[in-house]
């Protein structure tokens, strides 16, 4: 299906250089020196007359930003001009606003000025006048990192023994029973007991280890984090989660854990917040799946927690991040793949995308609302309790064990012999139960998820209005579960069978032309019934069909279609009703318009989403067969993929065979040892599992680092990579996030891991192709990616991360990227292929580029504030919601129609004049939304909107000057207004000299809100890691960095 080799054309290297401006011939021979030319005409196209790709460009862009005489422009700047002469033109007067895309493809902005309270398009990310610099924080000492790592391995062998305690004990008095009925009977008591106590635990844990969640900032690995962490993986591991997911049961449990939640939420992610006292959810608002709002953040080494506040009937699409300090007013909309970061708010009534998110003209909403109340949601609950207690806690309980053994004998002597592992028999025995568990789950799978859903399809009309938590939901939600089996795809996906497979449970493929590659491991949906794809597509992986639509009260199934001719990457979310069309490139991460004419015969990129060519010479450029040749190639890529899954079966007997030799050996061991057997059964599980997968991940690559590759799918090179795909077993340090023995792990799976790591869930597929550097900050939901396949070609190379550099949440690193030390990449950023960061940097967007500072306007207090309607008491008193006081508002002023210069502007002197009296500021609010000004300034005040103070900084209202003006005047924040009093006239103080030395700043662990006698600093400090000897290094007087190990400072705690 790959399109034929496009010719690159020649360029005459005799030709001599143009003539033009300084500008266009220093592009010109820095790109001509990339792409080994003599000159680059500089009206030749990148793509179509020079054959770059988006690694060319981003070397390019690499080698500008090293260059100080030059312009350092981005890869949207580069789609948008793709000549030289364009591009001099475009980047050399000045630089263009770092979030503007070249050409928004989602509608043209409104016209006419922004009403009141809106935010600008083009700098959505809050600052307060300059690009923050690098932050100096002390590594975590290797003693605290130990301790802490200690600490978390009591806890978890400590919990293993309460687990094996009252396994026995439970299992026992169940097996105490006379007759099948009464075992049950008894299995659902004993069950129920269970859960109840497994779902109060976390509820309990947070009020008595945390209290109430502050704002505020701490270290990790210390203990005020190992509290943090405990908490966190309790809430998390909570089986209400997986029980109630989506219904009103998940809404009460976080209600329980201190959220302030208002009537008629729908929460469909499983996404649990963690700092739910400073959550804040309106009535009537819906978040939909895959949404991360976690209400914490790590960064540069410290765990940050601040609010996130979302008004009344709010709307979150899919797959988005909510980071912290963030807010939405009342009916405001978050379409989908998008984000909000630190600080910026939604007015009340828009709509924004993106990310970082801007102002949008786009209704997400597609569903009207419907009548449900609460004794609707209330009886769906109970529903799902019930089913859970009646048939899953029985069997989770040894109930169906039970009832087995009380069957009469079958007489074979295979079965009922005693346990004896020196004999054959325990070993055919476990292998027999080995082979029926996992071949015979097989075949009964694949029945079920053919016939069950098919019949319960019938039950539900597409395109029609149902309300939620009703019968026609409950059939929906089993049709989810049934369809979207996670193993079927992983043992059919990057193979032919896989379009087998997906024909099976209902999608609608049409005429398949078959590349041996049309899906990769992880595609799911809504519904497989109303999902078309068209003839001769590829998709790469990540795959999320959108082809349901929810309000806070109502759903209805939409058929979801993709062109054909079309390649998708990684992560792509894609709703009902995309306009997307036939030959369309869909990069990884993109966020798929919904309105605007339907796309054809182009690339998209980013979010929101801009042409960028289809397909370019040089990544066509590879030996890719045709005819009787392609015939062949996949013939024989078929036999090798026959032979992985073999083999990818085979692993997993290998795994399944030896949990179940521990099993049948502590069931023999528990008549002479007791709880002790089977807290070790439970123990060398883990070890087992652990030591397994990593030895068969080595052993796929012969006990070899993986090598960069760029080849054809129909090379055997490549067959060896998916094979590799296939045996991994992705997900396996999941367990071990926010330990150090996550880093262990990933040590002897092959990535070079530095020093004290923090890992909170960074998924790295091609591990021996990255290198993480010392005191690295993770988060959850990042991915390195070391590999891409475009068309029929594929790509893989190395990613370096450097020291103290941070992944914000949901971050996206591609192959090829060296980060330098240092650097920031903010939420849900997608780094392209090839960028090289500089160290020190912040960039943030997808795609990602430099983060430049530019103030934004001020929002509209209201919008950003819950009303009292919005937190509307539910039945229960102890939910009863008052809405917080409202501030007043610092005036907004116009923006300023020129670029804001990259370098940080310093206040002048201060002029010899009256000095007012003092006036009493008190310590600032974690989240300063507004300030009271008592002497009005020259010059209209521009308000830093909901902003999370960093730890580095304190972000302040900057007065807007005219381009050019050297003076910036920084304004304290005050919480209410005063009475300036001139005081007596005081000498004109001795001004310093000009070459003063830069001032220490202490240690950013002694500031911010948990220290108040040391509120934040009032001025920015530099970051920079340890490796830059220009920046001046903090000091400290106090032992440990102020925040020791030993010592609990977490506000409200016991």
């Amino acid at each position: 299906m790959s399109a034929p080799p496009v010719p690159r054309p020649e360029i005459d290297r005799d030709v001599g250089a143009d003539t033009g401006s300084e500008t266009e011939r220093a592009l010109g021979a820095v790109l001509a020196e990339i792409l080994d030319l003599d000159h680059v005409p500089a009206d030749a196209h990148f793509f179509d007359d020079l054959g770059a790709d988006s690694m060319v460009l981003a070397r390019f862009c690499a080698r500008l930003r090293k260059r100080e005489d030059l312009p350092s422009p981005s890869m949207r700047d580069v789609y948008a001009h793709p000549t030289v002469r364009g591009l001099a033109g475009a980047v050399a007067p000045a630089l263009p606003a770092p979030d503007a895309p070249p050409s928004e493809i989602d509608g043209p902005a409104p016209d006419g000025p922004a009403p009141e309270g809106a935010a600008p398009d083009a700098s959505p990310v809050p600052d307060a006048g300059g690009p923050e610099p690098a932050a100096t924080v002390p590594t975590a000492g290797r003693a605290r990192y130990v301790l802490c790592g200690a600490a978390q391995l009591l806890i978890f062998l400590g919990y293993l023994c309460g687990v094996a305690v009252v396994t026995t004990r439970v299992y026992g008095w169940v097996a105490a029973g006379a007759g099948m009925l009464d075992l049950y009977l008894r299995a659902v008591a004993a069950g129920g007991v269970g859960l109840l106590a497994l779902c109060l635990l976390p509820i309990v844990a947070k009020w008595v280890l945390i209290g109430r969640w502050k704002a505020r900032s701490f270290p990790v690995w210390g203990l005020t984090y190992l509290r943090f962490w405990l908490v966190k993986t309790l809430v998390r591991a909570n089986p209400l989660v997986l029980v109630a997911g989506g219904s009103a049961l998940q809404v009460l449990y976080l209600r329980a854990l201190g959220a302030r939640i208002g009537p008629g939420v729908t929460l469909l992610t499983r996404s649990v917040p963690v700092a739910t006292d400073l959550l804040t959810i309106g009535a009537g608002t819906v978040i939909r799946k895959s949404v991360l709002l976690s209400g914490y953040r790590a960064h540069v080494g410290r765990i940050e927690i601040g609010p996130v506040t979302l008004g009344r009937d709010v709307f979150i699409g899919e797959t988005t991040v909510v980071d912290i300090g963030t807010s939405m007013g009342d009916g405001a909309a978050l379409g989908h793949s998008s984000s909000l970061h630190t600080g910026q708010d939604v007015p009340a009534g828009q709509t924004w995308h993106g990310s970082p998110a801007r102002r949008a003209d786009v209704d997400y909403r597609t569903v009207a609302p419907v009548r449900c109340g609460s004794l609707r949601r209330g009886l769906y609950a109970a529903g799902q309790m019930l089913w859970a207690l009646l048939f899953f806690v029985p069997l989770l309980t040894g109930g169906l064990d039970l009832l087995l053994a009380d069957l009469p004998r079958t007489g074979i002597p295979l079965f009922n012999a005693a346990p004896d592992p020196t004999g054959w028999v325990f070993w055919a025995e476990a292998a027999a139960t080995t082979s029926g568990l996992l071949f015979g789950g097989l075949l009964v799978g694949l029945v079920v998820v053919k016939v069950v859903p098919a019949m319960l399809n019938r039950l539900i009309t597409p395109e029609k209005i149902y309300p939620l938590y009703g019968f026609h939901f409950s059939v929906h939600r089993w049709v989810v579960r049934l369809t979207n089996v996670k193993f079927f795809t992983f043992l059919f996906g990057d193979s032919s069978y896989i379009v087998g497979y997906l024909k099976y449970i209902g999608y609608d493929l049409g005429r398949v032309e078959q590349t041996g590659s049309n899906f990769g491991t992880a595609v799911v949906h809504e519904t497989p019934f109303l999902a078309s794809v068209g003839s001769g597509t590829m998709v790469a992986d990540g795959l999320s069909l959108m082809n349901a639509e929810y309000s806070s009260s109502s759903f209805r199934l939409r058929r979801t279609s993709i062109g054909g001719a079309n390649f998708l990457g990684n992560r792509i979310t894609y709703p009902a009703g995309g306009r997307t069309g036939d030959d369309c490139l869909l990069a990884t991460k993109v966020m798929i318009p919904v309105d605007g004419p339907v796309r054809s015969g182009v690339g998209l990129l980013g979010s929101p989403p801009f042409e960028i060519p289809r397909t370019v010479a040089r990544d066509a450029d590879v030996d890719t067969p045709s005819g009787d040749g392609l015939a062949r190639r996949l013939a024989a890529k078929n036999r090798h993929n026959r032979r992985t899954i073999a083999l990818a079966l085979g692993v997993r007997w290998l795994h399944l065979f030896g949990v179940v030799m521990l099993a049948m050996a502590a069931a023999d061991l528990f008549r002479s040892f007791g709880v002790l057997a089977v807290a070790a059964q439970m123990l060398a599980l883990v070890l087992f599992s652990l030591v397994f997968f990593v030895l068969v991940e080595r052993a796929s690559t012969g006990f070899r680092p993986l090598q960069p590759l760029f080849c054809s799918i129909y090379d055997e090179r490549f067959w060896r990579h998916e094979r590799f795909w296939k045996l991994v077993l992705q997900g396996l340090d999941r367990t071990l996030v926010g330990t150090p023995f996550k880093n262990v792990l990933s040590r002897a799976l092959g990535t070079r891991v530095g020093a004290r790591v923090f890992d909170d869930g960074c998924a790295v597929p091609e591990r021996t192709l990255v290198s993480i550097g010392d005191g690295a900050t993770l988060n959850a939901g990042t991915v390195i990616q070391c590999h891409s396949q475009e068309d029929g070609a594929f790509k893989s190379d190395r990613t370096v991360l450097g020291d103290d550099v941070t992944l914000g949440v949901g971050a996206f690193v591609h192959y090829g990227v060296t980060i330098g030390d240092g650097v920031l990449l903010e939420a849900d950023s997608f780094l392209m292929k090839g960028e090289e960061i500089p160290a020190g940097a912040h960039w943030a967007g997808n795609p990602a580029q430099e983060h430049t500072a530019e103030p934004v306007a001020a929002t509209t207090t209201a919008a950003a504030t819950l009303t009292a309607a919005a937190l509307t008491a539910t039945a229960a008193p102890a939910t009863t919601l008052r809405p917080p006081p409202v501030p007043v508002p610092v005036p907004p002023s116009p923006l300023v129609p020129r670029p804001v210069p990259v370098r940080p502007l310093r206040p002048g002197p201060a002029a010899p004049a009256l000095r007012p009296a003092p006036v009493r500021v008190p310590r600032p609010s974690p989240f300063p939304r507004t300030a009271t000004v008592t002497d009005p300034p020259t010059a209209p005040v521009r308000r830093v909107g909901a902003a999370w103070p960093d730890p580095r900084t304190t972000r302040m209202p900057v007065v807007s000057v005219p381009r050019g003006d050297p003076a910036t005047a920084r304004l304290p924040v005050v919480t209410r207004p005063g009475t300036l009093r001139p005081g007596p006239p005081r000498p004109e103080p001795t001004r310093p000299e000009p070459t003063r030395p830069e001032p220490t700043r202490p240690e950013p662990t002694h500031h911010g809100p948990d220290r108040p006698d040391r509120p934040w600093p009032p001025v920015p400090y530099p970051r920079a890691g340890r490796r830059h000897p220009e920046t001046p290094t903090p000091t400290t007087t106090e032992p440990c960095g102020g925040d020791c190990f030993w010592l609990a400072d977490v506000e409200g705690e016991p």
